[in-house]
C-alpha cells in the first residue's frame, strides 16, 4: 500500500469514526431534552450541545462520498478519471463550507442558503442512487460492495432528511417551555424525540453495514 492509499484509507476511516461517534454524542445529549425535571434553560443548553456535536456527522456525511471515490480509485476498484473525482470533491468542499457557515452564523444568513443546502442533499441522493443502479445493472465496472455502500449512504441521507423534517416543530416546542404551555411543549418534545431516535439508530446500522462491506469487499 502506498502512502497516498494509506492516508486516504485513514481519512475514510475517520469519516466513519466521527460520524458514528458524533451521532452517539448527540444522541446522548438529546436525552436531556425529554428528561423529567430538567429546566428550560438546561434544555436549551442541551439543544446547543446537540447542534454543535452534530456537526461531526454532518461533516462526515459530506466527506463520505469524495473520500470513498478517491480511495476506490487509488486502490483500483474503479477507473473513474481522477480529474472528475477532484471536481466532485471541490463541489463537496463548497457544500461543506456552506453547512459550516450556516452553523456558525445561525439565523444570520439568507433563507436561500437553507434551500440550497436541502437541494444539494436531494441532488446527492439522486446521484448516489443513479451510481448504485448503474453498478448493479452492469453499466459500470464498479464492484458489488461499492454499489451497496452507495445505497447505504443514500439510505443515511434519506433518514437524515426525514429527521430534519420531523424536528421542524422543535423550536416552537422549546419556546413554549418557558410559558403557560410547558406541558404541551414537553409532550411535543417527547413525541419528536420518540420518532427521531429510531431513525438515528437506523443510520448507525447503515454505517456499520457500510464499514463491514468496506472491510470484507465482496465482489
Amino acid at each position: 500500500m502506498s502512502v497516498e492509499q494509506a492516508l486516504l484509507t485513514l481519512l475514510h476511516i475517520l469519516v466513519f469514526v466521527y460520524w458514528l461517534g458524533g451521532d452517539l454524542g448527540a444522541f446522548y445529549a438529546s436525552r436531556f431534552l425529554t428528561k423529567p425535571g430538567v429546566s428550560a434553560e438546561r434544555r436549551l443548553l442541551a439543544v446547543k450541545i446537540v447542534g454543535d456535536v452534530d456537526m461531526a456527522p454532518r461533516t462526515a456525511l459530506i466527506l463520505a462520498l469524495p473520500t470513498g471515490l478517491l480511495l476506490a480509485r487509488e486502490t483500483g476498484y474503479i477507473t473513474l478519471d481522477r480529474t472528475i473525482i477532484w471536481c466532485v470533491s471541490a463541489g463537496f468542499a463548497g457544500w461543506l463550507a456552506l453547512v459550516w457557515l450556516r452553523h456558525l452564523r445561525h439565523g444570520k444568513l439568507p433563507r436561500w442558503t437553507g434551500t440550497l443546502d436541502l437541494a444539494l442533499r436531494w441532488l446527492v441522493l439522486a446521484g448516489l442512487i443513479t451510481l448504485a443502479i448503474a453498478a448493479l445493472t452492469g453499466h459500470t465496472d464498479w464492484p458489488l460492495f461499492l454499489a451497496v455502500k452507495l445505497l447505504l449512504l443514500a439510505a443515511a441521507v434519506v433518514l437524515g432528511l426525514i429527521i430534519r423534517g420531523v424536528l421542524v416543530p422543535l423550536g416552537p416546542a422549546l419556546a413554549s417551555l418557558s410559558g403557560p404551555d410547558e406541558a404541551s411543549g414537553e409532550a411535543t418534545l417527547n413525541r419528536l424525540m420518540g420518532v427521531a431516535r429510531p431513525m438515528v439508530v437506523a443510520i448507525w446500522a447503515c454505517l456499520l453495514a457500510a464499514a463491514f462491506l468496506g472491510l470484507w469487499k465482496p465482489v
